[in-house]
């Protein structure tokens, strides 16, 4: 028995190398490039990313950061840019300021551009290092979704 579980554990560590060598991500669909390079022409240090459900690309313009998300299709569905809690419009901070989480801290922030030229805000809601909250509002304030940070 001694014998067999270090030859079994070799075999399964080979095995798995293997197959991690010879995995092979899915070729970013000309759609999103093309859609992408015409949408941000200026954008430099892109960086693409196979996220399963779609795709991302990472890149700054005038160094500022930015990520920007296609669906599998190659369509264009939004894109991120991290900001300070101070940027923040007012009626955004009056809103989070007034919901049962004021008493949290302000954790980090984003601004998402999406379809139709609407813009949201991403609001991290954290208690402490177990409790977080991405709280999503629209431009008037509203509270949109209220999900759990894992």
């Amino acid at each position: 028995m001694k014998k067999i579980f270090p030859l079994f554990f070799s075999l399964a560590l080979v095995a798995v190398s293997t197959t991690a060598t010879f995995a092979q991500l899915r070729k970013i669909p000309a759609e999103a490039t093309n859609a992408f390079t015409a949408k941000y022409p200026a954008a430099s240090n892109v960086e693409w990313k196979d996220k399963l459900s779609g795709f991302t690309a990472d890149y700054t313009i005038e160094d500022i950061k930015y990520t920007a998300s296609f669906n599998n299709k190659g369509d264009w569905e939004n894109t991120e840019q991290e900001i300070v809690p101070a940027d923040l419009p007012a009626v955004i901070t009056d809103s989070y300021n007034k919901s049962k989480y004021a008493d949290w801290t302000i954790g980090k922030v984003h601004k998402i551009d999406i379809h139709n030229d609407a813009v949201q805000y991403r609001v991290e809601a954290v208690k402490n290092d177990i409790q977080k909250r991405n709280l999503y509002f629209n431009t008037k304030g509203r509270l949109l979704k209220d999900k759990i940070t894992i």
